[in-house]
Order: structure tokens, then sequence, then C-alpha cells
């Protein structure tokens, strides 16, 4: 799904989730406030995001009315600024020590008001809000500014913005401004309001540092006649080689990135400890069945691992290591799949075994040298057998593990303590995930695997000379992942070199290696002047977040006079840069006669479920952001985006049937079916025939009843729809698993039946295309459980359930619910669904593939093909067969609606008969197609 620049061969994607704006406006449509302009700005200045979100409001009713704002923020990102202007006055927010704004948050809770203006709503945001009083005809603005640095995880960079205004919006922009020194490979955009009518309002710009994206719909096209609302996402990747990484300089502070390219990944042992408690029956257990078999088969054959389950009592798969051979493996896979949930939760000897295996197995030299072993547990309650104290365990398991192994923790839901979790795994050279409960806990699952499944390095350490350098933050770290990056920051001294100079040391699987890297200062400094794309000392405030988000990250490890020490300085880098952190609050002040102030908090993960945490998923990131998925297309320079010309192709002209699969020629030598039952075309060179006019449809529609009436050679006419029902009645006519245009014919349809299917069927297959279609069909249910969609050339994988739709790539899973609008571009490829389900994969010169989902009668997936001249003459596959020479035979003499279908030397009986096109969605039409069993 990514096209690399020159010289890269692995991207960094950003994942930039760090523009999530949602102005909420329900009370507004009830009380005449009306927004009339919304903005969000976003500069991104060398993965360090500063996002500006702007609300207009005016209240057009004769009476005081209440404005509510409201505006979703990455977890990551700190608030910096909020502000409210109203009839020329302005009123601040003012972040003060969380102390200190007690008293206020206090007086209000006394007086049973909602203090906390920001609270948890989603896996990766939190949700600021603020209300306030609005005069009759004035106006507010809103203001709320953010910063956040990037955090790449599976090679991903991603910006996030929701736009949910639930009203008409007279002006709507977004600006997303990129500068990237190291130079951007690949850029693409996503969203889930951009339709064909929308796309003309997005800009791209791009050169080999910068980008602009720019959503401006106008009014005066018709594009804001309809209210939006939903997610848009920029992501982008920059170019690495195998070097010591970047240093950028600005403002007299420095940021050094390591992520080099090229390197092998070194050899692991890993213990997955899965909990098997009774809280973990049902779906918790079944999607974890499912990701651990997934994850198996990832391992790689120099690997080594085994599995620990628990309850009240451990049990281990095997009493060693053993290699992840091909047997192994799939011994391993049958012993993940019936793993049964039922008893306590005993993680305290849970943990201690694995350790044990680990240690066992380094005693008998058994783990290759510069292996890393790692122990990864998960877990969804508090530990209720054996040792049950919290701090105890943790002590045992540090205690034991020692320093020589990292433990990952990942707490399944919200019943599990997930402080407790964290300082396990912190304490201990991992760290701590939570997975949401959801229809897709299982690609969380593995999406979290794939972070950690291949190791670069170990022991990195960044040196600077000292004569350079002063207030670095965290320079050694323990491990680094493919996917991952190291980022370090600091503070030049006043007589600092004019060369900055750095090495990074490290441990590949057999050896120690040593990169070397140098910047100018000057260079860099000139190279961070241009105004238009950063903010000014953004540098210095990368410096400060990142320095404080480790600084709390020490803190959960530390404790008395080191955890205070901690807290002091993170405190006081909070209050100097205006941070809203755990560490302190944001007071908003509002007009006298209202509540005077408010509080905004940072919220912090707790013990147990927030109360209004939603769960559905609306990631795009990893569903991810698991990441997550999804088009993707390189944008040039100064390109404005067309529409859609394969979703407006699809549907035709005004008042087309909007055919499910639509086939169109290939060779030129092959037969058309007749298009009048009775015209019979055998043997005939049909070269000419392809750019013929298309004939009369053999099928009329009355247009008092609504039947369908099939015309014949003698001029007469038979109701088909009778027929199909003397023929089937009582049974409802139903959608076929698949309907297929007949080779050259512009009517005439072919409606696959299939009775006889065994495991995974190969629908279609083009090598020269890089499309493989795959599918498992169930005959008792008559419908598709899943269809996989393969494109080669674009490593990505797309892969649908009547759940939802999962694409893979570059090992980042994305999963999107049906009937969720969709609008992706990316390198190579188009995506988008549109409110039926329909999702379309699309290029310029390769087939277009549809999946859609039916819930008429016969329910189940449906599949859609479009493009079809451009297949190669090597297609094939169960339906790919019939994009080959196709004849077919006269009809019979005692029945002219049943014909022989001749295909690769196999023959095929095709009758007339009434099923229901599936395209539009439910219910469906009638139509009249030559039907196939296969």
């Amino acid at each position: 799904m990514k096209a690399s620049g020159p010289g890269c061969t692995c991207g960094v994607t950003l994942v930039l989730l760090s523009l999530l704006a949602v102005l909420h406006a329900t009370t507004a449509q009830k009380n005449d406030i009306s927004i009339y302009s919304f903005t969000v700005d976003s500069k991104v200045s060398s993965r360090f995001a500063h996002t500006v979100v702007t609300s207009r409001v005016v209240n057009r009713a004769e009476t005081v009315q209440e404005a509510t704002f409201q505006v979703e923020l990455p977890k990551r990102a700190f608030i910096t600024n909020f502000s409210m202007i109203i009839e020329g006055v302005t009123y601040p927010g003012n972040i003060k020590e969380k102390a200190a704004a007690q008293e206020q948050y206090s007086a209000a809770v006394a007086r049973g008001e909602s203090a906390g203006l920001v609270k948890a709503t989603g896996r990766k945001t939190e949700q600021f809000q603020v209300s306030v009083n609005v005069a009759p005809a004035a106006k507010v603005t809103f203001e709320l500014v953010y910063e956040e640095l990037l955090k790449r995880q599976l090679g991903v960079y991603e910006l996030l913005l929701k736009v949910q205004p639930q009203q008409l919006v007279k002006h709507l922009q977004m600006d997303i401004h990129i500068f990237e020194p190291q130079g951007i490979s690949f850029l693409e955009t996503e969203s889930t309001f951009m339709t064909s009518e929308l796309a003309n309002a997005l800009t791209i710009s791009q050169n080999k540092t910068k980008a602009h994206i720019q959503f401006k719909p106008q009014k005066t096209a018709g594009q804001l006649d309809k209210v939006l609302g939903g997610n848009f996402i920029v992501r982008y990747d920059v170019n690495r080689t195998l070097s010591g990484g970047s240093i950028q300089i600005e403002n007299g502070y420095f940021v050094h990135y390591f992520a080099p390219e090229g390197l092998p990944t070194i050899p692991k042992n890993v213990i997955f400890v899965i909990d098997k408690s009774g809280s973990m029956s049902g779906r918790k257990i079944q999607q974890t069945r499912e990701a651990l078999i997934k994850i198996l088969d990832d391992l790689k054959p120099n690997d080594q691992f085994n599995l620990i389950s628990f309850s009240g009592d451990v049990t281990h798969w095997k009493p060693l290591l053993v290699p992840a051979s091909p047997e192994n493996v799939g011994q391993a896979k049958r012993y993940a799949a019936n793993i049964e949930a039922q008893g306590g939760t005993n993680i305290n000897n849970a943990m201690l075994t694995a350790v044990r295996l680990l240690q066992s197995a380094n005693q008998k030299e058994l783990l290759s040298d510069g292996s890393v072993s790692l122990i990864i547990l998960l877990t969804d309650g508090d530990p209720t057998v054996g040792e049950t104290s919290p701090a105890r365990i943790q002590k045992n398991v540090q205690k034991a593990i020692d320093g020589q192994y990292s433990l990952f923790c990942l707490g399944f839901g919200f019943d599990v303590s997930y402080v407790f979790l964290e300082k396990l795994a912190l304490d201990n050279g991992g760290l701590a995930r939570r997975i949401y409960e959801d229809s897709d806990s299982a690609l969380q699952l593995q999406d979290f695997y794939q972070e950690v499944a291949n190791p670069l390095l170990t022991a990195v350490n960044f040196e600077y000379p000292d004569n350079a350098v002063d207030k670095v933050s965290q320079d050694n770290f323990r491990l680094l992942f493919k996917g991952s990056e190291i980022v370090v920051v600091g503070k030049l001294r006043d007589q600092s070199p004019d060369v900055l100079s750095a090495k990074v040391r490290g441990q590949l699987h057999m050896q120690n290696i040593t990169f070397q890297t140098e910047s100018s200062v000057a260079e860099q400094e000139k190279e961070f002047q241009s105004p238009k794309y950063i903010f000014h000392s953004f540098m210095e405030r990368l410096w400060a977040y990142l320095t404080i988000q480790q600084l709390l990250e020490q803190m959960v490890s530390a404790s008395g006079a080191e955890k205070q020490a901690l807290e002091t300085r993170a405190l006081n880098l909070s209050l100097s840069y205006s941070f809203v952190t755990p560490l302190t609050s944001m007071v908003v002040t509002k007009p006298e006669g209202e509540q005077r102030s408010e509080v905004a908090e940072k919220p912090v993960e707790t013990r147990n479920k927030h109360k209004n945490f939603h769960t559905s998923h609306h990631s795009f990131s990893r569903f991810p952001p698991v990441g997550d998925t999804m088009h993707r297309k390189t944008a040039g320079p100064s390109r404005r985006i067309p529409s859609d010309p394969w979703r407006d192709g699809l549907r035709g002209p005004p008042n087309a049937p909007l055919y499910p699969l639509y086939l169109t020629p290939r060779e030129p030598d092959m037969m058309l079916a007749p298009s009048i039952p009775g015209e019979v075309l055998q043997g005939e060179d049909l070269r000419a025939r392809d750019v013929a006019p298309a004939r009369a449809p053999a099928v009329a529609s009355d247009p008092v009843t609504g039947r369908l009436w099939e015309k014949k050679a003698s001029g007469n006419s038979t109701d088909l729809s009778q027929r199909a029902k003397a023929t089937s009645s009582p049974a409802l006519i139903q959608a076929p698993p698949v309907i297929l245009m007949l080779p050259g014919q512009s009517v005439n349809r072919l409606c696959v039946d299939i009775k006889h299917s065994q495991g995974p069927m190969k629908l279609l297959s083009d090598p020269d295309q890089g499309i493989e279609v795959t599918g498992q069909y169930e005959t008792e249910k008559a419908q598709f459980s899943w269809i996989e969609v393969t494109l080669k050339n674009l490593q990505l994988q797309v892969r649908a359930s009547p759940e939802h739709v999962v694409v893979t790539q570059n090992r980042r899973n994305s999963a999107y619910k049906w009937k969720e609008m969709l609008f992706s571009m990316m390198p190579g490829l188009n995506m988008t669904m549109d409110k039926t389900g329909l999702l379309l994969l699309s290029s310029a010169d390769k087939v277009t593939v549809g999946l859609l989902p039916w819930d008429g009668p016969g329910e189940g997936l449906r599949l859609l093909l479009r493009d079809t001249d451009r297949f190669s003459s090597h297609v094939n596959g169960t339906l790919g067969q019939f994009y080959q020479d196709v004849l077919w035979g006269p009809p019979t003499e005692a029945d002219d609606s049943k014909r022989t279908l001749r295909v690769q030397g196999r023959d095929y009986s095709a009758t007339r008969l009434v099923k229901l096109d599936y395209q539009e969605g439910s219910p469906g039409t009638e139509i009249s197609c030559w039907s196939v069993e296969l």
C-alpha cells in the first residue's frame, strides 16, 4: 500500500493522531446557536504537531442560549492553550499546578456541577468540552491549541481529524502543513465523509520536504449543502538510510531521530502467558485463540517459543522452549485452539513459571547467542489465586527477571488493573497496552505482537560531546524494534561546536555496531527559518514535551525521594511551557454571572471502566490507530484530487442499473451469449463486435405491473416472473452469490450458484495483474463467510467478513465497519465505501474489485468486478474461467430457456431464471439472468 521514495526501503509511518477535532453542536440545532466558521490548522514540524481548532458561533435567537464547544484530541497530546472571545473580551485558560486549582475544582463538585472538562472518549482520544451562555445576536470565538510528538508505530505516522459539527457550516476548512527535512517519501489521505462530490474540495501539494493538504468545501459548488461528519486522516513517511539517524537543530535545541534501514532482525525467544480464567470465557478467549493462532504463524524459523496458560493453576505447553519449526508451530496452534476459560487468576505463579523456563533454557545453553528474550502477558483481571498483592507480585517478578528479559503486558478490557500491569512492564524493560473489548480485539493483539516481533538492536546508547550538549533526554534504550523510532532531544551549549556529532552504539545478533552521524548547526538553523511550515521555537517545546513524557513514565517505577524529584521536575516543565499534564490543571474562566471557573485536567488510565468510554471503533489505525488502514495515493506537486471515476463509472448513466459484477471481453474471439433466446451464434469471430453497439435488451419491464418479460425469436413473450414462481414457488427469489456480466454483453448476466464447496475457493487469480481473490463459501447457508482480495504488487490484503473489513499491509491491520463512508487514496490504489456498504478497490490500470454485505434473502457477502477487460490471458479460477473463451450451444428443442455453456472445454447447463440483483442493496431488484451451478 505504500510506494517508497528513492533510497527508502522501509517507511516510517508517522501516526499523526494529532488532529481529532470534533465540534459538537447538538444543542446548537435546538437553541439557534449557529456555527458560521470552523477551522483546523495543524503544522507538523519534524514530527511535532501544533494544532489549533477554532470555532466561531453566533446566537440567532432572541434569548440567551448556551453554546457548547467540544473537541477530541489524542491522549498523548498536551493542551497548551484555550480561550473564548465574547463581545470583544478574551477569557483565557490559565494552567496551574493541580493543587492550586483544587479549590476551584472542589467548589464546583460541591455545587453538583461537572468540573472535569476533559474525559476519555476513545481508544486514543480524550474529549475537551466547555459551554458558555451567549446573549442574543452575540458572537463567540472558541480556540483550543494542543501539541504532540508523533510516535512511530508499525512504521506509520498518522494525522487524524474528526469533524462532526452536526449542522451546516458556512465556512469549513482544514489545513495541514508538513515539513520533514529528511524528505517525504509517500503521502496518503483517508476520509469517512468524503464523496466524489467533495473530492475537488481536497487539494494536495508536495515537494521533497514539504506538503500542504487542504480540505475546503465550497457552498457555491453545493459541497456544503449536507452536514459533514467523520474522520480525515493523513499518513506519510520519511526517507531513511542505514546510518546514525537524522539530527535536526532549531533555536538552540536539537532532536535526534534514529530508525536505521536495512538491519536484519535478531532471533527471539518468546513466551506467551495467556490468562484462561473464568472471566476470559466467551468472546475474549475466542478472540485470544484467534489472535494467538495468527501470531504463531508469524514466528520465524530461528525463533524459539513456548505457551503458558493459567487460571488458578499454571500449565505450560512444552517443558522447554522449542524452535519455531512448521511442525512445532502446527502443534502449538492446535494447543491454542483448545484453550478453555475457567477458574481463578494466578498471575504470580504464571509469571515466575515463564521466567524459570527462560532461565532453564539459558542454563542449558539452548538460547542462541545475541538473541532477545521476551515475555508477553495477556490478562483481563486482578490476581485472585496464590499471591494476590500487586506490589509483592511486581517485586517477585522484577527480582526473578533481574534485567535479563523484557516483559510486555496486555490488559484485556477495563476490569484489569492497568496501573498494576503498567508498572509490571516498565519495571522490566517493556511496556503495557490496553486491549479494548470490541469486535477487533484479535486484531489489536496481532498488531501489538507485530510491534515487538522484529527486534533490530539491543543495548542502544547515544553519545554526544560533553562540550556540545546539555539537558539531554533519555539516551539509553534496551531494544529497538522494526517499525519504531528512538527519539533523543537536548539543548546545545552556548559555546557548542559548529558541527554536532553523535555516536549510536548497539548490539546486533552476533556483534556490536556503532553508527556515526553529524549535523551542521548553521545549516540546520537555516533550514527551519521558514515560518510558513513551522511555529517558532517548536524544537524547544518538543524537548520539553518529550522530557515530561519520559519523566512521567519513570515515575511509575520510582518511589520515595526519587519519585518526588522526578515529579517536581516534570511539574516545573509543565508550568514553564504551559502544558496540561497529569500534574497540572487549566482553569477556564467565564463571564460574570455564570459559574466563574471550570477546571480541565488530563485523564489518566484508571483501574476499571471509564463510565463514558465509547467502545465502537472509528479508527483508522489501527481499528488502528491500530497504526491504522484505506487507500493511499501519492500526490505530486500542486495536484488537485479528481473525482472518483471508478465509483461514478460503475453507476453508469442516470437511471442505469448498477451491475454487481460487470464483465467485458478480454479476448476479441470470445463468443457472445445470445441476447434473444433462439438466436445462437456459434464459432463466429467476434473481433468486430467488441466495438459494436449493445443489442436490445432480452428482458423488458412492464411499466404497469413491473413484471419482467423475455423476448422470443418468434415475437412472443414469456412472463419470467410467473415462470420463476411456477418453478420455485413458494420459495423467495434469491440473490445469487455472484452475478457476472457475460463477455461482450451489456444486458445479459450470468448468475453463478455455488452448490459444491470444500474449503477455501480460488475465485480469481491473475498473476499479470497481481490480483488474487479467494473465498469460503458455505453451501448450507448459501453464502460466503469470507472473501479475501490480495494485491501482490502492493503487498496488501483485504479480508471481508460479515462483521467488518480488515486491510493488512506492512504488518499493520486496519479494520472498517460495513456501511461507513470511506474515501481513501494511496500510492497505486483507491479504496471507497458508501452507505450501502459497497467497498471498491480500484486503480488506473487494474481490474476494480468490489465487496458488498448483503442482508436480503440469501444474506452474506457478495463480489463485484469492473474493468475486467484489463484481465490478462492468464486469468483463472472458479470465476476467472468465464473471462476465457466462452461458447454457447443452441437452445434445447423443448425449452428455449436452457443453454449449454462451454468454458475451457467444460460444459455447464445455463437456465434462464429470475434472480435478485443485490447491487443497490436490500431488498434488491428482480432481473432475468442465465443461472449456472458450480
